[in-house]
């Protein structure tokens, strides 16, 4: 006879599904900065950050009237719950024990570890033309190959292209989002640190991705790295971004921005895996300008946070302009993931083509939210959207909330959605064939994402398929 216990671990394996596997992630370093500014957001901690970071006088002035413009508006009024996220007890700039180097061996033994368990200095060896490291607020690694900066191909921190390449900074900075578009960029302008600037000149083809990592280590603090991105005429880049961060009891905030400048005929892919830890806010915006003939393609993953509302917005702007998006949201106890995208179409005979797999699990939210808007003057254009969700259980959620606002004629618009669970057919088909049902079970969520997964560089899709490597036990009811 089967003892109480006994019993109640096997109603367990009955509907146990493990979550993703998060030591790697979760392993902290002592908090130690050389600098943290005061909690906070005021006029006063402004200006000290302009300080601390030698800010030149316009800098400063457009930080200000960002946090002008971020005390005039109110929280988004609608999408997830936000009431956790008090700036009152974020501190928006910590800068850690290092100085940015371009060596290796001259960052921080406690830094440079955490990076060395991320594989970041491996993958450099083995698969990059260029590597950017970021702990809390400042970029403490950067470097590039000799045979790009021979090119013309600049890859730096942000602080650093303030410096030497101030003219391009100050004429592309918060252009495609500029502080007044929402709250938390308003928020990002007041406040950002760090981040990657990257100009590729007319007709260079940087054939090996480039790669920033953003690490959050110091608990209750913000991340407000700024990406910006020049592809010049015909040319060619592939940028990849990876962030993290260890779990604390605390609540974490991230709001960064992202700016992609797509010129005629250029293309940029821009990959992202998004592992953030339960206690992170993920309040992110990405915006990509694409001229005539240009492709801007977006890989996405989005993994970790307590909360993430992420977009990437591709204006299709020049004729013949192309996006192409693909993305992956896997969301389990206590999280709720508002992810999608948004296209806009302002020119005649562009095209778009969005594709999203969402897994939800344990209680866990799963929102796919998309807009897809086409000009009066953007005659011929074409999007297709397909969204596909599966609930791994009965108490998961996931929602689907199209929007497409069609101004013009001779426009080619698509949208498709499913949501639903683990097929029994399916499940009985391999089991008939000598498929044990757990790993029955294992290959269809593999399968579901392997779309996706493809699309990944080789070293993220190892990563995500870590991620995603889930044990499936038994059935789920």
């Amino acid at each position: 006879m089967l003892r109480q216990s006994e019993v109640g671990e096997m109603a367990k394996k009955k509907t146990f599904v493990e979550d993703i596997e998060r030591t790697l992630y979760d392993i902290k370093n002592h908090d130690v900065p050389v600098y943290k500014a005061q909690q906070g957001l005021t006029e006063d901690i402004i200006r000290d950050i302009a300080k601390q970071k030698h800010d030149p006088d316009w800098m400063l002035e457009f930080r200000l009237k960002s946090l002008e413009t971020y005390n005039k508006m109110a929280l988004p009024s609608w999408g997830p719950d936000l009431s956790e996220l008090d700036m009152n007890e974020i501190v928006t700039y910590v800068r850690p024990d290092a100085k940015m180097t371009g060596n290796w061996k001259e960052v921080p033994e406690d830094i440079k570890d955490t990076f060395d368990r991320l594989g970041i200095p491996e993958a450099e060896k083995t698969s990059l033309a260029g590597v950017g490291a970021q702990y809390d607020s400042e970029v403490v690694y950067h470097s590039i190959q000799d045979s790009l900066v021979k090119q013309g191909v600049v890859y730096t921190d942000m602080e650093t292209a303030l410096v030497e390449h101030e003219d391009l900074v100050k004429k592309y900075f918060m252009k495609l989002v500029p502080p007044k578009d929402h709250k938390f960029a308003a928020l990002h302008g007041a406040v950002w640190s760090g981040g990657s600037f990257v100009y590729v000149p007319e007709g260079v083809d940087v054939e090996i991705p480039l790669q920033s990592y953003f690490r959050l280590n110091a608990p209750g603090a913000g991340q407000f790295e700024h990406t910006l991105i020049i592809v010049e005429k015909g040319a060619n880049l592939h940028f990849i971004e990876g962030c993290s961060a260890p779990k604390y009891n605390v609540t974490n905030l991230h709001a960064g921005c992202v700016e992609l400048f797509v010129k005629e005929g250029a293309r940029l892919r821009y990959s992202t895996i998004e592992n953030w830890s339960r206690n992170m806010m993920n309040l992110n915006t990405k915006r990509a300008l694409v001229e005539k003939d240009g492709l801007i393609e977006w890989v996405s993953g989005s993994f970790g946070s307590h909360v993430s509302m992420l977009y990437p917005c591709s204006i299709l702007h020049g004729e013949r302009a192309r996006c192409e998006f693909t993305g992956v949201t896997f969301a389990s106890k206590g999280q709720t993931l508002d992810t999608g995208a948004t296209v806009i179409h302002t020119a005649p005979h562009t095209s778009a083509t969005i594709n999203t797999r969402s897994i939800s699990k344990a209680g866990g939210k799963a929102i796919y939210r998309s807009a897809v808007k086409v000009a009066k003057n953007a005659p011929f254009t074409k999007c297709s959207v397909n969204c596909e969700s599966l609930m791994l259980d009965s108490i998961s959620r996931s929602d689907t909330l199209p929007a497409m606002d069609i101004e013009g004629d001779e426009a080619d618009i698509g949208h498709e959605a499913k949501i639903g669970r683990i097929s029994d057919e399916a499940v009985y088909y391999l089991t008939s064939r000598g498929i044990d049902e757990e790993e029955a079970r294992a290959m269809i969520v593999r399968g579901f994402v392997e779309p996706i997964a493809k699309e990944l560089p080789l070293e993220y899709a190892v990563e995500m398929n870590n991620l995603v490597n889930i044990e499936l036990e038994g059935t789920m009811g």
